[in-house]
């Protein structure tokens, strides 16, 4: 799936993608929506949405300690 971002000229244009719109081959998502996901946290907008166990979420948290120590060692 993928999102565009489109500038409507005319009428015919905007007539063309509510014919779009009914034939659900295209999502008209509006400007104001847009700008409240880009403003919103990503921490805040995915919280909880692994739905990990205990387990699951310490061993996360161990790869990520992991893999977060070996960005500072040095590769040359």
């Amino acid at each position: 799936m993928n999102t565009a971002l489109i500038e409507i000229k005319n009428d015919y244009a905007e007539s063309i993608l509510q014919g779009l719109v009914n034939l659900k081959a295209i999502r008209i998502v509006k400007r104001e929506k847009v700008a409240l996901l880009k403003k919103e946290k990503l921490s805040t907008r995915f919280a909880g949405c692994l739905k990990l166990t205990d387990v699951e979420y310490e061993s996360m948290q161990n790869q990520l300690k992991e893999m977060r120590s070996e960005w500072e060692r040095n590769i040359y």
